[in-house]
């Protein structure tokens, strides 16, 4: 049983002023696995007053003792691979490989990406004789973080944050917050400054309400669902403080006629599955020429039968989804989805069987899918595809883009020059082409209600800094 109940605070593991514990349940077995406490809007002060101090000489730090703090976190972090791994598994469900490589390495690819990025960055350019544009550390940051990525989620913030000189007070999601307090226990071995990254549990109406409305935040930095991300720009405004978010998705991937329809789908499929589809950008809405959707049904339902879900300490692609609020989300879409007359290929209801215990969901996949019916406009976020029908190009390109998110999208087609062109169609913050995997390099966020704002890479520093001009006389 962990025993994540205090707080990290200006250096220091503190216990909160009047919180009080609750467990943290591992979904795999319905047990608690750890506790945390929820703390107070009291604890959200002392963390912003800790980092209004540090930030006076962290914001004057040289870029090479920022350079030297992220290569020191660098070294740390890789003695706590393993560890950081086993956390993710235990509060997410996520299979031990896939936490190994994918959900811990992701932390660490960033940090190296960050590092190259800081490097080069330029904090001040010239704009003719008498003028210079400097880009300076915004200030503190509130940052709350949800639970499905739970280390990448952290870390493209904080990272950032840290390059650039501001400091942060940060609240992790509730449901999965070991994996933060072995970051902010990286954080201090690796000699992070006192007040620069406080951790604060909480909740949301409770913690994150006042991170978002604090007078002494200057920005604001937010992933989470889109509802949720309205509440806190709206209690942010009254202090015209910054507004960062990455917010829901319903990502289209449009299967052109001259795709392999065979090696288009299992990719969409095992896309879709990873992390038991709660992936904000996970391809959730497969379009497919409409005189190939019988054909698009045989494959996904022979791929589909290829995903095992089970233990999460076994080689397993699934494990179970995050909670049984979270499951029971999910039956509810389904059992829509089926209200509704879509075409349920596979999966369905309830659990896999063999797997009484655990927050376990089918793969699921429905065909003949309506872009108006609930599970094509819902972001489920669950293992749950929907495939849809379309006429030509334009019909497609209409339906992907019939929607209120921006955040991905997927084109699968023989040639990427074709590919292309409608990349230029659709309306998302990030399109990838022919089966192409995240670069860390490139901006992450979204158009429309899936946020505002870009995270990953260079382009991350720009949202952590003011602008400032410096006219000199003529």
């Amino acid at each position: 049983m962990r025993d994540y109940t205090k707080l990290y605070i200006d250096g220091a593991w503190t216990a909160s002023l009047g919180g009080h514990a609750v467990e943290v349940i591992n979904p795999a077995t319905e047990k608690a696995a750890g506790k945390i406490t929820l703390a107070t809007a009291a604890d959200v002060d002392r963390a912003v007053i800790a980092a209004r101090s540090a930030f006076k000489t962290f914001s004057r730090t040289s870029r090479q003792e920022r350079i030297d703090l992220l290569s020191s976190i660098l070294s740390v972090y890789g003695k706590r691979h393993a560890d950081l791994a086993a956390a993710v598994s235990e509060e997410l469900g996520a299979p031990i490989k896939f936490a190994t490589d994918t959900q811990a390495g992701i932390g660490f690819l960033h940090l190296q990406t960050a590092i190259a990025a800081l490097k080069n960055y330029k904090f001040e350019h010239p704009r003719g004789v008498r003028t210079e544009i400097r880009r300076e550390p915004i200030g503190v940051v509130g940052m709350i973080t949800p639970w499905n990525w739970p280390i990448n989620q952290i870390v493209v913030k904080v990272f950032p944050a840290l390059a650039t000189g501001c400091t942060s007070v940060h609240k992790p999601s509730e449901i999965a917050p070991f994996s933060a307090h072995i970051l902010a226990e990286i954080f201090h071995e690796a000699g992070v400054p006192a007040g620069v990254y406080n951790l604060v549990d909480g909740d949301g109406p409770t913690v994150g309400a006042a991170i978002s409305a604090h007078p002494d935040i200057d920005m604001v930095s937010f992933t989470g669902s889109t509802a949720a991300g309205i509440d806190v720009a709206k209690r942010a405004a009254d202090s015209v403080k910054r507004v960062h978010q990455e917010l829901g998705g319903k990502s289209p991937n449009i299967i052109l006629d001259d795709a392999n329809l065979q090696s288009a789908i299992t990719q969409n499929i095992y896309r879709l599955m990873i992390n038991a589809g709660q992936s904000c950008h996970a391809p959730s809405r497969m379009l497919v020429p409409a005189d190939k959707m019988e054909e698009a049904k045989a494959i996904a339902k022979a791929v589909s039968a290829t995903i095992t879900v089970g233990d999460p300490n076994t080689a397993v692609y699934m494990g179970p989804v995050v909670s049984e609020r979270q499951w029971n989300r999910i039956q509810s879409l389904i059992n829509k989805g089926i209200e509704e007359g879509a075409t349920l290929v596979t999966g369905g209801p309830g659990r896999p069987n063999g797997l009484s215990t655990g927050y376990y969901v089918k793969p699921t996949i429905f065909a003949d899918v309506k872009n108006d019916m609930t599970i094509a406009r819902e972001e489920i976020f669950g293992p749950v595809l929907c495939i849809i029908g379309y006429n030509d190009v334009d019909d497609a390109v209409a339906i992907a883009n019939d929607t209120v998110y921006g955040l991905g999208a997927f084109i699968q087609s023989g040639s990427d020059k074709r590919a292309n062109e409608v990349a230029d169609r659709i309306r998302a913050g990030v399109v990838f082409i022919n089966g192409a995997g995240e670069d860390p390099e490139a901006p992450f966020g979204g158009y429309k209600m899936s946020g505002n704002g870009r995270e990953w890479g260079e382009t991350a520093f720009g949202e952590f800094l003011e602008t400032k001009a410096v006219v000199k006389p003529a």
